[in-house]
């Protein structure tokens, strides 16, 4: 990746940091597949004390390059803007400004689930100022053993890399650093530049040459060639073996490799939750999601496995619970070269680009089937008997899903949230193209679902995007409807009324027994809710209306809230218990 270096010599621009900062960002692009487009579809921004008199200005100013979407709250637009990097597998990102103090706390939330799944959002909440002039200031959180902390100290920990812009000549290496982390497969996350107000009205003299940056490529390593080599030694040596897929090889473009790879040698293929959607749903080796909230089926499978090739995951949904078997052979792909070493130490570590990496084992691995007709009969068993009882078991929500999905096209995109309905879609709903499921992976939490939503909206505005939503999830950020009007985001989001926080209150009360908390709860009226914003309101009572509301909805494509109400739904919990790996 090359963000483009300068030099202090030659032309020059005055402007304030601010517009500097500004500026740099509109100005990069990004070139894949042939094409290039600018690296940031824009800013998410709610103004205030901190970032309104400085970048405020500048954005106004630079509003057609790089434009402004005013949100309504700061974890809400964070989440959105994760999601836009989702939807366009981390190509192109989005940029976050706030206020200082509970407006850029706001963010951590976010900023820590974008840290955990390797997503990259650029986040520039305003500061103290730096001249200390007016110390304390609003909002300032005052440490009285560290003069230079601020509330924005709190992004360090949910940050793959983190600076505070004290001078207006430090944007010359910090923002092409930020972009390197932002861009590179290895370092990928959330970046923070935390800007004190004053000197984002600074004024610097810059050279000319920092705004005319070269093009991001974005790099995909080939694996070292003796570690190919131990790779194939050992998947050669396998009787059982299975493949993980990860996010990492949606991220990288590897569905198609993915698919050629189990194809060609027979490997039947688990997903975690971020790979959902890497290879189709009907394939005849996709066994389902893994881990801890995977499927029974996918587990035993895994569970049975001599050797596991992961592909794009750290692995931490599923292993975290696995007694994982010494002599399991785990053959770990992954771009970054310090992922393998944190956990699950594999036998092999193929550091690269998946996609690349899964080329070159093909190529390397001619004659080697691993499909035995015995076995494959067993796993299409267990994979079908798993879908019978699932099919049983939660019927309220697989009816609601195959709804959804008759009615959703295969490229739409479907948004899921912490819910019955959307544990029940992470183990039940089809998918048939790469990045059309979009979970929060291992950072699960309220609030996600239409805010992300949003986010995949703005992102894809050429497919349908529908958001499913428990009431309790809804309402943490259902304020975002107002976003979604402003600027005519044709977002649909199915609130599954189920008496508020019903899932929630099930874990408390069926898992722990605990009903000391137990209260009467009642919902808002969803569809007068959405008409109070001038948005569409819909209800649907049952599977059949659903479809009936969707089709209506899709058709207007208008931001529409679609409200169904329900009744307690039967748990999916016991089909996604994780059994200890056997000892061999």
């Amino acid at each position: 990746m090359s963000a483009g270096g300068v030099s202090h010599g030659g032309e020059t621009v005055r402007l304030t940091a601010a517009q500097a900062m500004v500026r740099y960002l509109a100005a990069l692009r990004i070139e894949h597949e042939g094409r290039r487009e600018p690296l940031f579809g824009g800013v998410f921004a709610i103004f205030g004390h901190g970032n309104v008199a400085g970048l405020g200005e500048a954005l106004y100013a630079h509003r057609q390059a790089l434009p402004t979407y005013r949100a309504h709250n700061e974890q809400a637009m964070a989440h959105a803007a994760i999601a836009y990097a989702k939807a366009h597998f981390r190509r192109r990102m989005m940029a976050c400004t706030t206020s200082i103090g509970p407006g850029a706390t706001n963010l951590v939330t976010a900023a820590a689930l974008a840290h955990v799944n390797r997503l990259p959002v650029l986040f520039i909440p305003g500061d103290v100022f730096a001249s200390r002039a007016p110390d304390p200031v609003l909002q300032q959180v005052e440490d009285f053993h560290a003069g230079d902390v601020s509330a924005n100290d709190c992004f360090r920990p949910v940050s793959r890399y983190f600076d505070r812009i004290w001078h207006p000549e430090q944007l010359l290496t910090a923002l092409p650093r930020a972009i390197h982390v932002l861009t590179d497969p290895a370092l990928c996350g959330p970046v923070t530049l935390a800007f004190p107000q004053d000197v984002q009205t600074m004024a610097f003299e810059y050279p000319q040459a920092f705004f005319e940056p070269a093009a991001i490529s974005l790099r995909a390593s080939a694996p070292d060639q003796r570690q190919l080599q131990r790779a194939v030694a050992v998947l050669r040596e396998a009787r059982r073996p299975v493949i993980v897929a990860g996010g990492g090889v949606l991220y990288s473009g590897a569905s198609d490799a993915l698919r050629r790879f189990a194809d060609t040698h027979g490997v039947p293929v688990c997903e975690t939750q971020g790979g959902k959607s890497a290879l189709s749903w009907d394939h005849p080796l996709q066994i389902g999601a893994v881990g801890v909230t995977g499927s029974t089926a996918a587990s035993a499978l895994a569970r049975d496995a001599d050797a596991v090739l992961a592909v794009g995951t750290r692995l931490y949904y599923p292993f975290s619970q696995w007694g994982v078997d010494k002599r399991l052979a785990i053959v770990r792909v992954d771009s970054d070269p310090d992922e393998p070493a944190r956990q699950h130490k594999p036998k092999v570590a193929l550091i690269g680009d998946a996609a690349a990496v899964l080329r070159r084992l093909i190529d390397n691995l001619p004659g080697f089937n691993a499909a035995r007709p015995s076995r494959h009969e067993e796993m299409q068993e267990r994979q079908a008997a798993m879908r019978a009882r699932l099919a049983a078991r939660i019927a309220p929500q697989i009816a609601f899903l195959d709804a959804i999905r008759a009615e959703l096209p295969e490229d739409g995109i479907l948004v899921d949230e912490v819910t019955q309905i959307g544990f029940a879609a992470r183990l039940a709903f089809p998918v048939y193209r790469p990045r059309t499921f979009l979970s929060p992976g291992y950072q699960d939490n309220l609030g996600w679902g239409y805010a992300t939503a949003l986010g995949a909206q703005h992102a894809r505005p050429e497919v349908p995007v529908l958001s499913i939503n428990g009431d309790g999830g809804f309402l943490y950020t259902a304020n975002e409807l107002a976003t979604a009007m402003r600027h005519r985001i044709p977002l649909i989001a199915v609130v599954f009324a189920d008496g508020a926080f019903g899932n929630v209150r099930r874990i408390q009360e069926e898992d722990f027994g605990n009903r000391t908390i137990a209260c009467d709860l009642a919902n808002p009226d969803f569809v007068k809710f959405a008409e109070s914003f001038g948005a569409a309101g819909r209800r649907a009572h049952g599977p059949n209306e659903l479809r009936r509301c969707l089709r209506e909805a899709f058709a207007a494509r208008e931001p529409t809230i679609i409200e169904v109400p329900v009744g307690p739904m039967p748990s999916p919990w016991e089909f996604i218990h994780m059994p200890p790996v056997r000892g061999r």
